[in-house]
């Protein structure tokens, strides 16, 4: 009588073990690559940062003025935020550290939902918004030139009506209350140097008045930080009709393509490094166990 002897147990292989090592290595290109560009891409605006922190510290050397401060320390600040995100995206991405990556994606989450929630801000709180806008610009004039140790303020109204080219919130009215530009010996108004109209008048006179160093395409920086001078002109001279409020509303209608351009700009690249970096983050620990399992 014929037995049947038990076979042993075959393990399965299979019929092409270089699938799944193709499979892990077109997998593996695909991750370098995402890896590289999330690199490139964050060494760009690496250099980017440290041109911007530049030129706001040439600017905090070179200028005197309050507003050209501000505006150093703000692109300074802005340079430093940006080289060191950039540097975590750089380290992250090229050592494929995962918590770098992480918090990379957790910090550039957050800044997407500040930039929504200020967004939603503005457009639901706008009234309120011009409201608190007006005061603070009201304030500004009335007390203009009163303390002239402490003219930030000042100098920064100034610099919006110069630029703008308007006077005043609503007028050059606003003015004319202001205690400090009154005069007892004359009834004509005065409005400060910055209201003044000067492609509409070629007197070199007015000229030499505007002095403050925001104004420096007129004439040399001749006035120091927190003079007591004090720069007037008469409201029945050639002077800005406009208000600045009227100005602002244009300066904004006209240029709000770009900026809703730049803003969704902004929030898609801020989207495609969250998507990069999240998707780089967890699919590093499935390559590693995959060549670990095959090895």
């Amino acid at each position: 009588m014929e037995t049947w002897e038990e076979l042993p147990n075959v393990s399965l292989v299979p019929t092409n073990p270089k699938a799944p090592q193709a499979k892990m290595s077109a997998q593996d290109s695909c991750l370098s690559l995402i890896k590289y560009l999330l690199f490139v891409f964050n060494l760009f605006f690496f250099v980017l940062g440290s041109l911007i922190f530049c030129f706001g510290i040439w600017i905090l050397i070179d200028k005197t003025s309050f507003v050209s401060f501000i505006w150093s320390k703000a692109l300074a600040i802005s340079g430093i935020l940006t080289m060191g995100l950039a540097l975590l995206g750089c380290v992250g991405a090229l050592k494929e550290l995962r918590c770098l990556l992480g918090l990379y994606f957790g910090i550039l989450l957050l800044l997407f939902a500040m930039q929504i929630t200020l967004g939603i801000l503005i457009s639901t709180q706008r009234t309120r918004l011009e409201r608190r806008v007006k005061d603070i610009v009201m304030e500004t004039i009335q007390r203009y030139h009163a303390h002239p140790e402490e003219s930030a303020a000042e100098e920064s109204w100034d610099y919006v009506q110069f630029q703008l080219r308007c006077c005043g919130w609503n007028s050059p009215r606003d003015w004319f209350s202001v205690p400090s530009l009154s005069s007892n010996d004359s009834e004509v108004h005065r409005v400060p140097c910055s209201c003044y109209n000067s492609s509409a008048s070629n007197d070199s006179a007015i000229f030499e008045k505007l002095s403050f160093p925001q104004f420096s395409r007129l004439g040399p920086l001749a006035r120091p930080r927190h003079s007591t001078d004090l720069c007037l002109v008469p409201a029945n001279s050639d002077i800005y009709s406009e208000g600045c409020a009227r100005s602002l509303q244009k300066w904004l209608h006209n240029n709000l393509i770009s900026i809703v351009g730049i803003c969704l700009g902004v929030g898609l690249l801020e989207l495609s490094f969250m998507t990069l970096s999240i998707f780089l983050c967890r699919n590093l620990d499935q390559v590693y166990d995959r060549l670990a399992r095959y090895l």
